[in-house]
């Protein structure tokens, strides 16, 4: 960098082989360079070609005509990008959106008569070349949304005299801000954010009076912000963060900044109040400040911001009430004030805003009743008002100008019936209105909404019936469980196409279950509990593959239990206790190796309980309340009608009189063998099995030796344990006891979560042994070791597409599981390749629940705005982190790769980032897993789809290509 720093006042250029010597500034340097240019004919066309070469890189696009034309002198003044003056010299050079992987070279700096320099998204690499100092006419300068990295060379921009714009935004440029730049006198736009300054904002900024523009956000800034800044009274746009991370709040200095119109501090640690200063910005129209440590009430005084049109404040500590002096400001469309304290009503003038279309605020201690006339002004776009205290009546005109699109007013306490204008507002996509205390019927339009995606009505107080028309071909989740509907469940039902969820439980149904809702080729979970439902389970159940939980519980079913129903491969969840079914349990239960729960009890079942297969992964608890059912083991077990009571009576009696034998017996030997037990209490090994295991402890402690590591952690370390009869090998994970004073590394998390779950694409734990030091995790043995592991090491290249593809979906199968069918719900929260692990037959089963979090209320997930762990990344390919340069992770890359693109496109973006060593793949299903992809890294997330949605679009792709694209 020493030597960069150097050449700044003296500058190489490379001609063909030979050097020319130029200085950088003074009366003689436009004399030296003709001579030189007409002795060496180094023209203008050369250095364009020469820009060409370089930028170009290995495989460049977007140049292809620039080429050179003997004939035509001027030829290069009609290359693309390229404006000439009168004397065919180049004036402005803008080249955005190519493909040019390379670097800008050192002969930039003999194109002298520039004005323009506009290299923007190109995918341009390497470092800022110094000889740029000798475009010393440039008033634009814009390299943003490259991948240049290093120090910004600053001192490039002393001789620009005339530059009015340096835009740098979205590279990868490091150290300190450059203060050369207040110097420049004519200096309007500077942008360089979106990379990796650090340090503080120099007070040197405050000293370029002409600025307009200053946009320092997303890079790694500290200290405080720079009170002096308010000196720029030009300035019409702040925006300083963003992964900034700043001291102190917001100076109050700024409200003398009488020219802003946009103020943007989101996401930058700021704590303090508000100041009331910036109530005097009256040309502001844009204030941003969510996601800080504010604190204090909402300043009246911001009433003065008279052109304000958005305003968000969310995500902080605010408390107090909506300002009445805010009735002033007429002009705002979005007001976010979600995720703070605030109390008291929304003002009735907030729904007299006549331009007004986002109003979010949940999560705050809102009281009294919704605005009358809110959406009144024909212009309401969404309306979150979720975890309040709000009650009164819902307002009739929230969707006038049917341009409504969200309707989320869950968790408060709102009375009387949905009005009938919700049912006709045919622009909404997400209603949710749960936990409230509505009444009435529910307006049927509501069942007809052609771009609803979700409909959540469930815990309030509706009755009626269901309507019998029901269409909608975007509805993915139906639910409006626990209320008092009456009358049948309409076979209309079956008419929404999309559906994956549909929840009718705790009402008042009766009637059969109709085979319509069995034609839904996508329905994953269907709960119709606690109703008045009879007749029979229908066959029709088969056709519904995709199903993974369905729960008919406590009703009144009767007949046998279909055998169709072994053929829902997916199945994990049945649910059918408390009804009244008869017959023998089908047999063939015993091959649905995803059915991890089953509920069976009290029914009229008889006959024996199967012993093999699957059966072996259920409990007691299943077949409760079925006199006439019995285990496997019992010799002398019989089924049928009254004639057999007495046997069972006298069986049990038999039972009776040996089991108390035999607690006597116990309580001898354990008196005594008490004292001798107790010396040893310390060092005693216990195993607790969570299915029949045929091996002791003694068999896994033998296994503990240095030659069966297979793998070591940060919670332990991984044995390898070969054990006897039936089991060939074992997972042996090492962890740290409590009662040694040290962190158990998630012990508890782990049996709290595994313990309880069984499911094909999650890792099974069959049990733990423990004694006062230490514990001992005992899982099924994954020969294939982890999907990280294979992926990042000689091996990953033979992994191909179609392997690759199923282990995705079948670990969201897993994740789905957890995230929507357990009870209570789980989010993993440390989900990456490593905790993937791999069969025998290259299955995947997501592992490691050290960090488990469990849900008790399904809807908790509203609030949760960060999950620890490690960070996510899109599998397959490369590594989270650690391949990209420092503070940048797979996720960024991904983004920045496909932002880069000179063309962007579906294809485009997904070719760029596919690992290479790929050698055939569909194309189509290539695109369709990196849109699934992306949409899962999204940073809202509101816009990510959920895991039910994932498996969905996994397990539904595009059709294929006719054949495969071979590398």
């Amino acid at each position: 960098m020493e030597e960069r720093g150097r050449q700044s006042q003296g500058l190489n250029i490379f001609n063909k082989g030979s050097i020319l010597r130029v200085s950088a500034h003074g009366p003689a340097t436009k004399l030296y360079y003709i001579a030189c240019h007409a002795r060496t004919g180094f023209g203008e066309l050369d250095v364009l070609l020469k820009l060409k070469s370089s930028m170009y890189g290995h495989d460049g696009s977007g140049l292809e005509d620039w080429v050179a034309s003997p004939a035509s002198p001027s030829a290069h003044c009609f290359f693309s990008g390229v404006t000439c003056d009168e004397s065919s010299r180049v004036v402005s050079l803008n080249v955005s959106f190519r493909h040019l992987p390379g670097s800008i070279p050192p002969e930039i700096g003999l194109l002298n008569k520039l004005v323009n320099l506009t290299l923007a998204n190109d995918n341009l690499t390497g470092e800022l070349p110094v000889e740029i100092a000798m475009l010393t006419s440039l008033r634009i300068l814009n390299i943003s949304s490259n991948a240049i990295g290093g120090s910004f060379p600053g001192t490039i921009t002393l001789g620009m005299t005339q530059l009015e714009a340096l835009d740098v935004y979205n590279n990868n440029c490091s150290g300190p801000l450059p203060t050369e730049i207040a110097s420049l006198e004519k200096l309007k736009h500077v942008h360089l954010g979106g990379n990796f300054f650090s340090g503080k904002i120099p007070e040197e900024y405050s000293e370029i009076l002409s600025l307009e523009f200053l946009g320092l956000n997303g890079n790694d800034l500290s200290g405080e912000v720079p009170s002096s800044l308010s000196k720029l009274k030009n300035l019409k746009s702040l925006s300083i963060g963003y992964f900034n991370h700043y001291e102190g709040g917001i100076p109050p200095e700024f409200g003398s900044l009488s020219s802003l119109e946009l103020l943007d501090m989101g996401s930058c640690n700021l704590n303090g109040e508000i100041p009331s200063t910036l109530g005097q910005l009256n040309r502001l129209h844009s204030l941003f400040l969510q996601f800080n440590n504010l604190t204090g009430h909402i300043p009246s005084e911001l009433s003065g911001l008279i052109s304000l049109k958005s305003l968000d404040l969310s995500i902080n500590n605010l408390t107090g009430e909506i300002p009445e002096s805010f009735s002033s400001l007429k002009n705002l469309t979005l007001i976010n004030l979600f995720q703070n304290k605030l109390h008291g009503p929304i003002p009735d003038f907030v729904g007299e805003f006549p331009n007004l279309e986002v109003l979010q605020v949940w999560g705050n201690n809102f009281t009294f009743e919704l605005p009358k006339q809110l959406g009144r002004n024909g212009k309401l776009k969404y309306l979150d008002v979720s975890y309040n205290h709000l009650t009164g009546l819902v307002p009739r005109d929230l969707c006038k100008g049917g341009k409504l699109k969200a309707l989320i007013l869950m968790n408060n306490f709102f009375i009387g019936s949905l009005p009938e204008e919700i049912g006709q507002c045919k622009s909404l996509l997400k209603i949710r209105i749960v936990c409230n205390l509505l009444t009435g019927t529910i307006p049927a339009g509501i069942f007809n909404l052609p771009l609803a995606t979700q409909i959540e009505l469930s815990h309030n107080y509706f009755s009626g019936e269901l309507p019998q028309e029901i269409s909608g071909d975007a509805l993915g989740s139906l639910s409006v469980s626990d209320n008092r509907i009456t009358g049948r469940i309409p076979r209309a039902i079956g008419n929404l196409k999309s559906l994956q969820f549909l929840s009718l439980e705790m009402n008042r149904l009766s009637g059969e279950i109709p085979d319509e809702i069995f034609s839904l080729k996508i329905l994953s979970k269907i709960s119709i509990r606690a109703n008045n439902i009879s007749g029979e389970i229908p066959a029709s159940m088969l056709h519904c593959t995709s199903l993974t939980s369905v729960d008919f519980s406590q009703n009144s079913i009767s007949g046998e239990i279909p055998k169709e129903i072994t053929k829902l491969k997916d199945l994990s969840i049945l649910d059918l206790s408390r009804n009244q079914l008869t017959g023998q349990l089908p047999s063939e239960i015993r091959y649905m190796i995803s059915l991890t729960t089953l509920n069976l009890s009290y029914n009229n079942l008889f006959g024996r309980i199967p012993s093999a297969g699957q059966f072996l992964a259920f409990n007691d608890s299943s077949f409760l309340g079925n006199p006439y059912l019995c285990a496997a083991r019992n010799d002398s077990c019989s089924f049928g009608g009254h004639g057999h009571r007495r046997f069972f009576t006298t069986s049990r009696l038999i039972i009776t009189v040996i089991a108390l034998a035999t607690a006597l017996l116990l309580v001898v030997v354990t008196v005594y063998r008490l004292r001798k037990k107790k010396l040893q209490k310390s060092r005693a090994w216990k195993l607790t099995a969570f299915q029949r295991l045929d091996f002791k402890a003694e068999d896994v402690l033998e296994c503990l030796k240095e030659e069966n590591i297979i793998g070591k952690g940060g919670a332990g370390i991984v044995y390898r344990g070969s054990m006897p009869e039936g089991f060939d090998h074992v997972a042996i994970k090492r962890l740290v006891g409590r009662s040694t004073g040290r962190s158990d590394h998630g012990f508890s998390a782990e049996i709290q979560t595994l313990g309880r779950i069984r499911h094909r694409n999650i890792v099974r734990l069959l049990g733990y042994i423990s004694n006062k030091d230490t514990n001992l995790l005992l899982y099924e043995y994954m020969p294939n070791g982890s999907l990280g592991e294979l992926l990042h090491c000689s091996k990953g290249g033979h992994l191909q597409w179609e392997t690759r593809y199923r282990i995705a979906l079948e670990a969201a199968k897993g994740l789905c599981y957890l995230h929507h069918d357990c009870s209570p719900l789980i989010i993993h929260r440390d989900v990456k390749s490593n905790n993937i692990l791999l069969d025998s037959n290259f299955e995947a089963h997501v592992a490691d629940f050290g960090l488990a979090k469990f849900l008790q209320d399904s809807d908790a997930s509203e609030c949760m705005s960060s999950i620890a762990g490690s960070y996510g990344y899109i599998a397959p390919g490369r590594k989270p982190v650690g391949e990209f340069g420092d503070g940048v992770d797979i996720v960024r890359w991904v983004r920045k790769t496909r932002s880069e693109l000179s063309q962007p496109s579906d294809s485009a973006s997904a070719m760029a980032v596919l690992d290479p060593r790929l050698s055939a793949y569909p194309l189509t299903g290539v695109i369709h897993l990196f849109k699934i992809a992306m949409l899962c890294v999204k940073d809202e997330s509101s816009d990510r789809p959920t895991m039910r949605e994932v498996v969905h679009m996994l397990t539904n792709p595009p059709q294929p290509a006719p054949s495969l694209l071979a590398l």
